[in-house]
C-alpha cells in the first residue's frame, strides 16, 4: 500500500487502481513481465549463440542446437512464442545447420 502511496506523490503514474484485488493484478502484471522479459533474452541468446556456432562451424554445434531447440520448445510451450514462431525459428536454425554441414 505504501508503494502506491508513494507512487501517487511521483509524477510518473497518473492512475492507480483503488481497490485491492486491482492493486494485486497490477502487482501480478508486473511480476509476470519481469519473467518473460528475462525469458525472452535467455531464448535471444541461446539463439545467437546458437546461429555464431553453426557460422563457425564448431564441433559442439549440434549439441547447441539441441539446446537452442529445447529452450524454444519450452518458450512456446510458456507462450513467451507462439507455437508457429517457434516452428519457423527452428526450422530456420536447422536449415543453416544442415547447410553448414554440407560443405
Amino acid at each position: 500500500m505504501l508503494k502506491y502511496i508513494m507512487l501517487i506523490n511521483s509524477q510518473e503514474v497518473n492512475r492507480l487502481p483503488n481497490i485491492k484485488s486491482a492493486m494485486k493484478r497490477v502487482k501480478v502484471s508486473e511480476t509476470k513481465t519481469l519473467r518473460n522479459s528475462i525469458r525472452k533474452s535467455v531464448l535471444k541468446s541461446t539463439i545467437k549463440k546458437c546461429t555464431a556456432a553453426i557460422e563457425n562451424n564448431d564441433a559442439s554445434a549440434a549439441t547447441v542446437l539441441n539446446n537452442t531447440f529445447e529452450t524454444i520448445d519450452k518458450s512456446a510451450a510458456k507462450n513467451i512464442l507462439h507455437k508457429n514462431t517457434a516452428a519457423r525459428r527452428k526450422s530456420k536454425l536447422a536449415k543453416a545447420y544442415n547447410a553448414a554441414n554440407k560443405k
